[in-house]
């Protein structure tokens, strides 16, 4: 093991800090000079612990004429003015907004430390009349254009988002407050708001219709994030540590983290970038683990997913949709995809260039398994602490062709749904057999397909290859018998493994498995 003395910023979001106590940097420095110089009103959205407020406290010391902060770094080069300007910083992350007033307050306790040091008018009353004032009275006695960075600019608005009413009151007053935005346009020198999300038909912006949205541009899909050049450039003592702790190559530790953190993509032609949350604790704690999707549980996306009545299935799989239906929220319970989208859970995995749209998936296996993990106990009488045990059982059983040991099993667990989480319907059934299989491959070859031109399932172990077929109040006969006319044995005919049929009648009356038939080739 390596004796690693380097600092990992882990939860440290300002650039000043980390630059001052040596902490390491990925140098995104070249990116804020362009930005800073080639433009002005800027949004990006992405997901959260993603890096935005480091971004934003990077603009906030360059645009403070910290020169000494950039030394050794690529912005060293290109800039030549290091000019000071005022710096107006608002971050909404912080708070709890659960009353109209909350807003209020945040916003006006912001306001008021900088009318301590730029003076207040005395006929300016509302939050958006302040905010155009202190600007002006900063640009004035200055001699510099203002600054203004906003970090996680919907905050409110997501935390509001099952409260209709509370939504409306924050829409209206973010909408006056940033509206301000376009009006002092001669007093800004650079405007920069982040969030997770973009709103539509909400109208926050609709008074601030001159931002350039960056979120889906390929110059800047590597703004936040860890490239893989730059994860070895920048951490390859930490890579060489994570292998020895995990007994395994450096090469197999690039291609573990690969899997595990990689994949986010925010634009069809730039490369994917790291969670550079999960990459920072895994060097840290010398494992893998699921670091970012512990951090915060995605239940408001659950009960989005409920509420619209999505087919799980569908979503699991890989989802193909037209840019127009994730790239913006809407509010629409009947389409969770935006949000799952701009949330993190989903990501840009290819592009259909004829017609225009993009296949959405989970950006690795942290995500993948961690959102499944979280679905299970509201579809399933599975809790968190029994997924293991189930999940290592079946494959157990399967693993040794205990295959009767395995239906009896799932018989078992099927016994156990609440009736309130079960609404008879065969999609219901089709999602719970969905999650479990698909749980099953963290850990052997396993495959669950919702179309009707593959088998329902099939998974492979060193020994065995199974073929299941469901039929809701259909025969186990006429299971075996699909399989054999649909031709789903045929990939596995030079296979040297024994394949087994498995045919199994699932009735709706007892809402569980009723009888199976098994077959081997």
């Amino acid at each position: 093991m390596y004796d690693l003395m380097r600092k990992l910023p882990i939860g440290i979001q300002t650039f000043e800090d980390i630059r001052r106590k040596n902490y390491l940097y990925v140098d995104k420095t070249a990116l804020v000079w362009r930005m800073a110089n080639m433009g002005k009103p800027y949004f990006l959205s992405r997901p959260r612990r993603f890096g935005k407020s480091l971004l934003l406290s990077t603009f906030e010391s360059y645009f403070l004429g910290k020169k000494e902060l950039f030394e050794g770094l690529a912005i060293e080069k290109m800039e030549t003015e290091w000019k000071e300007y005022p710096v107006l910083h608002i971050d909404l992350n912080a708070e709890k907004y659960d009353k109209p007033e909350k807003l209020n307050e945040i916003l006006s306790n912001h306001l008021t430390q900088w009318e301590l040091k730029y003076g207040k008018g005395i006929d300016e009353r509302t939050l958006s009349s302040r905010f155009g004032g202190v600007i002006r009275r900063a640009c004035e006695q200055t001699g510099q254009q203002v600054v203004v960075l906003v970090d996680e600019y919907d905050k409110p608005l997501l935390q509001a988002i099952n409260n209709l009413e509370l939504l409306d009151d924050y829409r209206q007053t973010l909408k006056a407050f940033y509206g301000v935005l376009k009006s002092a346009d001669r007093y800004l020198r650079f405007v920069f708001l982040t969030g997770v999300t973009k709103f539509s038909q909400v109208s926050v912006f609709s008074d601030l219709n001159q931002l350039n949205d960056i979120s889906m541009k390929p110059p800047y899909a590597t703004v936040c994030g860890i490239t893989r050049q730059e994860l070895v450039d920048t951490f390859t003592p930490e890579l060489k540590n994570l292998s020895e702790a995990n007994q395994l190559t450096f090469e197999e530790t690039l291609q573990k983290m690969t899997a595990t953190y990689d994949g986010y993509h925010f634009c069809e032609f730039a490369e994917g970038v790291f969670n550079p949350f999960s990459v920072l604790n895994s060097f840290d704690g010398c494992k893998f683990d699921s670091y970012w999707f512990q951090t915060g549980t995605p239940t408001f996306l659950v009960e989005l997913l409920q509420k619209s009545e999505y087919d799980l299935r569908t979503l699991l799989s890989g989802i193909e949709v037209p840019v127009s239906s994730f790239a913006e929220y809407k509010m629409d319970v009947n389409n969770p995809i935006p949000l799952i989208y701009q949330s993190g859970y989903l990501t840009i995995k290819d592009y259909d260039r004829e017609f225009q749209n993009y296949l959405l998936d989970f950006p690795n296996d942290e995500v993948r398994y961690g959102f499944m993990n979280f679905l299970v106990p509201f579809y399933t009488p599975m809790k968190n602490n029994d997924q293991g045990f189930y999940i290592g059982k079946f494959i157990q059983e399967l693993r040794t062709g205990d295959y009767e040991a395995f239906l009896t099993r799932l018989e078992a667990f099927f016994a156990g749904i609440p009736y309130e989480l079960n609404d008879q319907t065969e999609r219901h059934y089709q999602v719970i057999f969905y999650l479990v299989f698909k749980l099953m491959g963290q850990f052997t070859e396993a495959e669950v397909r919702s179309s009707r031109g593959r088998a329902d399932a099939v998974v492979k172990t060193p020994k065995y290859i199974y073929v299941f077929e469901f039929k809701l109040n259909g025969t186990a006969e006429e299971a075996l018998k699909q399989i054999d006319e649909k031709g789903y044995l045929i990939p596995y005919k030079v296979d040297h493994r024994e394949v087994v049929k498995i045919g199994v009648e699932f009735s709706a009356e007892s809402r569980n498995l009723s009888r199976w038939l098994v077959e081997i080739k």
